[in-house]
């Protein structure tokens, strides 16, 4: 079901309001002993994690774009998310998007596999423990609210693009029988794989600017790649992506710089990145020459609070045949066993919300004639190359990792092609996916 959110609803416009846009910044870095996805916290560097957005205010309801700097935001985690930023904006959770760029040394949120854990008596939580998350979350809330009183008026907006060269591949590497022979993971320290083709990826870095005259107010960039160059540390980090950002922000210190993971669930560095430390910063380079490139390659255009639009669509994921309740129950009953436990709570939670019919919520951002789609999930690149292609006459970009609940979405032919994104442990949802995803990302993009 498409829920259209104009006029009166949800599309700015029709009064003497300007367009304005506020920005919001808190540290996302946990403290020392803090189990991250993988590993506790050892130490904090001076490159800290984020979690920093915009909210668009106009004649309706604000929008709210947040991006935070964590491996994913799941299943309830991903609603309260999105609830407390909305009450704190003055809007509805519909209006508010929240997406992680997947950086591995870093946590991992899910509220609802937490409180299975805590049912089945588990002595040590894991990654699972969201105390510092929701710190996190009650801080960004305030910092929502207190952006609205120096929200800036936006005169025009900008759109900038570019090739970023010699950091995305194909992490599936194919036989001649048509399935995946190896990984190419986003380190690969094997020379032949290295060796092989970048395959398919998507190499456009995308940008949207917002700007008061010739001020620039924020700068939302957004490419499709997986962002670890080396992980494991035990250090929190925003790995190169946000050394990216960051190099752009003190290029351009006026605006707040927001960078989305495009859908990179198939996507890697490994061909350019043999997981050498030193890599890091060469790749973060690379995507930072990017993003100046599609910064002094952008169109500026004026804009009206009526040429800015949010429209939502609505998903029922098909759930992967091998989620067996009876098994992940019995492993999450092992709390004391943080290994099989974890794990399994984060797919139960995935099982039950989808039981009870929850849905996912896709939307689209329109500003004259951009799109910006938002997904859940390690989408594969696949879905973003063909939006581009449904609408070619259309700027269309596309930020994923929304909804973590689902791990990695492949292609319907991917799920029989093997490789680890599709294995059991790596997916939650059937290869029916595709044609839901697809025709509800048709819907997004129809119409002016």
């Amino acid at each position: 079901m498409a829920v259209l959110f104009s006029g009166a609803f949800g599309v700015f416009g029709a009064t003497n309001q300007s367009l304005r846009v506020a920005t919001f910044d808190v540290d996302a870095t946990p403290p020392l002993g803090y189990m991250m996805a993988y590993d506790p916290v050892i130490r904090v560097d001076a490159m800290t994690l984020r979690c920093r957005g915009v909210v668009l205010l106009g004649q309706a309801k604000p929008i709210v774009l947040c991006a935070v700097d964590w491996l994913g935001i799941a299943n309830e985690a991903h609603d309260v998310f999105r609830e407390r930023l909305a009450k704190a904006a003055g809007t509805t959770p519909e209006r508010v998007a929240v997406h992680t760029l997947h950086q591995h040394d870093a946590p991992v949120c899910d509220f609802l596999a937490e409180r299975l854990l805590k049912e089945a008596k588990a002595k040590h939580l894991g990654r699972l423990d969201g105390d510092f998350c929701r710190q996190t979350l009650t801080r960004a809330a305030a910092a929502v609210k207190a952006s609205l009183a120096r929200a800036k008026p936006v005169s025009h907006c900008g759109w900038g693009t570019a090739e970023v060269k010699r950091i995305a591949s194909n992490r599936r590497i194919f036989g001649s029988d048509g399935k995946v022979r190896a990984v190419r993971y986003t380190s690969c320290k094997d020379p032949e794989l290295r060796a092989e083709p970048e395959g398919v990826i998507d190499p456009e870095l995308s940008m949207l600017s917002f700007w008061n005259g010739d001020t620039p107010l924020a700068v939302l960039s957004y490419y499709a790649c997986h962002p670890q160059s080396y992980y494991r540390v035990g250090i929190p980090s925003p790995d190169f992506p946000g050394i990216a950002r960051f190099m752009r922000q003190q290029s351009v210190p006026e605006a707040l710089h927001v960078h989305f993971n495009g859908a990179g669930g198939n996507i890697g560095a490994g061909k350019y990145n043999d997981g050498a430390r030193t890599n890091r910063i060469e790749l973060a380079l690379r995507m930072a020459d990017g993003m100046k490139r599609a910064w002094n390659g952008m169109n500026k255009f004026a804009v009206q609070p009526g040429d800015v639009g949010w429209k939502v669509e609505q998903v029922a994921l098909p759930v992967a045949k091998h989620l067996d309740e009876a098994k992940l129950l019995a492993d999450v009953a092992k709390g004391s066993v943080p290994p099989v436990a974890v794990p399994a709570a984060e797919r139960l939670a995935f099982l039950k919300r989808c039981q009870e019919g929850r849905k996912l919520d896709l939307a689209q951002l329109s500003i004259g004639d951009l799109r910006v789609l938002h997904m859940p999930g390690e989408l594969f690149v696949e879905y973003q190359l063909a939006a581009k292609q449904m609408r070619p006459k259309l700027n269309v970009a596309m930020a994923a990792y929304g909804d973590y609940g689902t791990f990695y979405i492949g292609t319907e032919r991917a799920y029989s092609e093997g490789g680890y994104e599709t294995e059991p442990r790596s997916s939650n949802v059937a290869p029916e996916v595709e044609s839901v995803l697809m025709q509800a990302i048709r819907k997004l993009l129809s119409g002016n």
